[in-house]
Parts: C-alpha cells; structure tokens; sequence
C-alpha cells in the first residue's frame, strides 16, 4: 500500500510536522512499507495460536500474601491530628 505525496502531507498537518520535500519522500517511503507490513502480516493464519498477552513465562514478583497482626487502635490514633471518641476527627465538607 503506497502513500501518497499529499497522504503523507496530510498527516504531517495533523501532527504540525512542517516537512521539507526530502522528509516527505523519505516518510512517504518508510510509512509505505509499514503499511505493507501490516498487509503481509494481516494474511497470516493464527487461528490456531491463542491469545498471548507476553512472550515470557508468567512469573510473580510479589511475595505470598500472608496474613499478620494490624496494628491497634491506640497505635493508629497516636498520631492522628484530631481524635474523637476513639475515631479520627476531620472537618465536615459541605458543599
């Protein structure tokens, strides 16, 4: 599929590219052959090769959830600004 001088114009005014004349023809050459690239690639068969959202073997980097201890209340108001029966206090927002 080969672009157009003015094709390639066009998307140069989308992008505000101001291109001199050899960046048109050599654009106009290098988004041709992506465009006929994805043409070759869009005539292959994959019907049977399923989805793939990474060519490298799924592998965690977390470390095991493992439940623990929290900590307690009195620890977590400690340094609270404001507390109030036990809860944090924070100013009303009304809108």
């Amino acid at each position: 599929m080969s672009l157009s001088r003015e094709q390639v114009e066009h998307i140069a005014h989308l992008a505000r590219l101001e291109l001199t004349e050899d960046e048109l023809e050599r654009y106009r050459q290098q988004l041709s052959a992506i465009l006929d690239y994805a043409a070759r690639l869009q005539t292959l068969d994959t019907n049977g090769i399923p989805p793939t959202a990474s060519v490298l073997p799924p592998r965690s980097v977390l470390r095991p959830d493992e439940p623990r201890a929290g900590l307690s209340r009195e620890a977590l108001l400690r340094n609270a600004p404001q507390v109030e029966n036990g809860q944090f206090r924070v100013p009303p927002v009304l809108e």
